[in-house]
């Protein structure tokens, strides 16, 4: 009994891989009836179920999966034209029978569910070949090729089903016409079948296949290369290399101070063996992240069916490799994130019509490696987020006040779609409309150490942009020191490392509000002291320097003050236990090299604790402290500038990139907004007069007029572009107390102050620059 057990778990193994090739080969074959090969394929693993489960004694799965295959031979022998319907159909047979394994998993037999209709409607697309006798269908090899006439006898040997599971031992006593096993693809192992054929003339002896490179000459399939390994025998294996990684670091510290040259070649040659073993292991758990995309096509088509829309599917980077925990955790919001943009962003047909788009809509995944990490990015030309509808929404719900809608910029407002029970569907459907999964997909993500950001252009599409880390079982941590206790950050939240000394050190550290602040090239860098967040003793009196690790949380930027810095090395992260789940501080543990325990920092648990990211935590770090800085008192270096005839204006010298003059030749069209050729690249031109209702001089109005002035222009980035903010004239650069008197509800403003002795208006650089994406940028797309 113990040997059947371990029959049918192979069979359980090797047929839920292949209905999962199913899935995308059906999708495939829809758009691509006449790929005669993936039609064989398809059919050969409904066959290999089929025999088998006669052979296991599994009759109801048997039976469904017998009518599925004479539908598939139809196809097959080009009797019938693959269409939707029978797309339908037989994606509908794949979950019957994914259905029914289930059941034989868990209780040992298919269940009492018959699928009736099921097979009527197989039957039924059968057409008039339903009513027709049943022959016994040859197997033909591989992809229906044509074989070479032969003089083997023309007709088919037919055996029944009974006698076929012993056709690989009979094989041997019939040389001249031996019965072909149909082989499964990942083991090579013999299963049952059903039909077989005429063989075709014995091939030459030198046509056999030659033993690779290396082997004994045994007759070895390349299936025979690959086992199957139980994954917590994988995880158990990666826990011992970590507890070898560990017992490494522990031995290296001993080398510090040892002169014993054996003793120190012996540590280089284990660190060395331990490390080449670490990133062996680490591969064998890293998978293609095909393997989680392979299941959206058909979720896609199943929803652009319910739906009522046409939307095609386009991957790139299905090879990009993750560790297989990562692929497990992004997998639901993956599908989320896919379902949102089928029902929310991608139009249907007669929508898309009217807009000029093509009534077929697209849904792009894309993956590729950046920066240590992985990037997932899942964009649709749909119609886009709309952005008022959105803080109406946001406003209605409670989730923000009138005021804090009138100053968001574009962005900010956008990522209002993971906030906690905000949906703008019309109606709560079994698609969407409850409110709740979006910000579920950003806490999933940022639990993996992972980053989400989005892209907007309304009525063009929706970009959604996810950085996740390879791997979470070992990592490259900075180690530091504060209150006697060793603390260990990821070094993917780790952008650099500041120290301040003497007067430095005394003057570097500012306050606003009772908020610490260092100016950072520029920019205000919030700080958190690490001692005061965690209650620990604070630093040495006799120290006077200060330590800064600057961390990225969430796209925003802030300063760790710490009391000292050790060194980065590879830590094994263990979790923590049930009891220390809610400590948002903290990711997890791991062991240090003298067998001491050491926390590893969650930074984002940190400045959501300190308050760094709260109300503005969707800003981004120069956009936000552009915001605090300008609602405060404070020196500031400001760029002047007059817009129209009598519009005084001024933005901080910090966002300015470049002045730049570009003469009137320079200016060109492009749809409806004006653009220069820029350092190789095109960079679109914001008339700050036409936004804020001045009237357009020069360049800007008219660029064919004889003798136009130059455009002045100060050149900003907001996100990875570039844009050149025209201006009438540029005035001065000031440095001075800066205390907003008066603020303003107007778009694109942060407020009012005095200025030189003049009153002048703060303009919000990302606001503006949302406000010319949402007002011209589109209907230069779509130009």
């Amino acid at each position: 009994m113990g040997e059947m057990d371990d029959v049918v778990s192979e069979f359980l193994v090797e047929s839920y891989e292949n209905l999962d090739r199913l899935d995308t080969d059906l999708l495939a074959l829809e758009s691509n009836p006449n790929a005669r090969e993936m039609l064989a394929s398809i059919f050969r693993t409904i066959h290999t179920i089929k025999g088998t489960c006669g052979f296991l004694g599994f009759g109801r799965l048997e039976k469904l999966t017998h009518v599925g295959e004479n539908l598939l031979s139809l196809l097959r022998d080009g009797k019938l034209a693959m269409n939707a319907e029978i797309t339908t159909a037989l994606l509908a047979l794949v979950d019957a029978t994914r259905r029914m394994l289930s059941n034989i998993e868990k209780q040992g037999n298919e269940g009492l569910e018959e699928f009736v209709e099921l097979k009527e409607t197989l039957r039924r697309l059968q057409g008039e070949f339903a009513n027709q006798p049943k022959k016994s269908l040859p197997v033909q090899a591989a992809a229906s090729a044509p074989a070479a006439p032969a003089p083997a006898p023309a007709a088919p040997v037919q055996a029944p089903a009974a006698a076929v599971a012993t056709a690989p031992a009979e094989a041997p006593t019939q040389p001249s016409a031996p019965l072909p096993v149909s082989t499964d693809s990942t083991h090579g192992a013999p299963m049952a079948t059903a039909q077989v054929e005429a063989p075709q003339a014995p091939a030459p002896a030198t046509a056999a296949p030659r033993p690779a490179e290396g082997s004994k000459g045994n007759d070895h399939s390349i299936a025979d290369n690959s086992i199957r390994v139980d994954v917590n025998q994988l995880d158990k294996l990666m826990n011992l290399v970590g507890e070898l990684v560990l017992a490494r670091n522990q031995v290296l510290q001993f080398t510090t101070g040892s002169n014993d040259n054996g003793f120190l070649a012996t540590t280089q040659r284990l660190n060395l063996i331990t490390t080449e073993l670490q990133e062996s292991i680490m591969k064998t758990r890293m998978q293609p992240i095909s393997n989680v995309w392979s299941k959206l096509p058909r979720v896609v088509r199943d929803l652009a069916q319910t739906l009522g829309k046409k939307i095609k599917v386009e991957m790139d980077g299905k090879e990009t490799e993750l560790d297989k925990t990562i692929l497990e955790a992004i997998k639901d919001p993956l599908t989320h994130i896919v379902r949102n943009s089928c029902d929310h962003g991608i139009e249907t047909p007669e929508v898309r019509r009217q807009r000029g788009k093509p009534e077929e809509g697209t849904l792009q995944l894309s993956a590729f490696h950046e920066g240590g990490q992985v990037v997932i990015e899942i964009s649709d030309d749909g119609g886009g987020v709309d952005v008022e509808r959105v803080k109406r929404k946001a406003v209605s719900s409670g989730l923000i006040t009138q005021e804090q809608a009138a100053r968001m910029g574009e962005r900010e407002a956008c990522m209002l779609i993971f906030a906690p029970g905000l949906s703008t569907a019309a109606a709560v459907t079994n698609v969407s409309g409850r409110g709740v999964g979006m910000d579920v997909v950003r806490s999933n993500i940022e639990k993996t150490g992972g980053q989400i950001d989005l892209q907007n252009k309304f009525g063009f599409g929706l970009a959604i942009r996810i950085k996740i880390p390879l791997t979470l079982a070992i990592i490259p941590a900075l180690v530091v020191v504060t209150g006697n206790e060793r603390f260990a950050i990821p070094q993917v939240s780790l952008l650099e490392l500041v120290r301040l000394e003497g007067d430095a050190a005394r003057s570097g550290i500012e306050y606003i509000e009772d908020a610490p602040v260092y100016r950072l090239r520029g920019a205000l860098l919030p700080l958190v002291f690490l001692d005061r967040q965690l209650g620990l003793p604070g630093p040495d009196p006799a120290d006077d320097a200060v330590n800064i690790v600057v961390l990225q949380a969430d796209d925003r930027q802030f300063g760790l003050v710490v009391h000292r810095i050790c060194d980065t090395e590879e830590i094994v992260v263990k979790p923590l236990g049930k009891l220390l789940k809610g400590l948002t501080s903290f990711a997890g543990a791991t062991i240090m090299g003298d067998g001491r325990v050491a926390l590893i920092l969650d930074v984002m648990g940190l400045a959501q604790r300190s308050r760094v990211v709260n109300q503005s935590r969707d800003r981004s770090a120069k956009g936000s402290s552009t915001a605090t800085e300008a609602a405060t008192t404070h020196k500031r270096r400001l760029l002047l500038f007059r817009v129209g005839n009598d519009l005084r204006m001024a933005a901080p010298l910090e966002d300015a990139a470049r002045l730049e003059e570009f003469a009137a030749d320079q200016v060109e069209v492009s749809g409806s907004t004006r653009v220069v050729q820029y350092r190789g690249d095109i960079l679109p031109l914001v008339s700050l007069a036409e936004l804020f209702g001045r009237p357009v001089e020069g360049a800007m109005q008219d660029a064919t007029v004889a003798g136009c002035p130059p455009a002045q222009a100060v050149v900003v980035r907001s996100g990875d572009k570039s844009y050149g903010l025209v201006v009438d004239r540029i005035l001065d650069i000031v440095e001075q107390e800066l205390t907003v008197q008066r603020k303003v509800s107007r778009q694109g403003l942060l407020g009012t102050a005095v200025i030189s002795g003049k009153v002048t208006d703060l303009i919000d650089v990302n606001s503006v620059i949302g406000m010319y994406e949402s007002r011209y940028e589109g209907a230069a797309l779509g130009a």
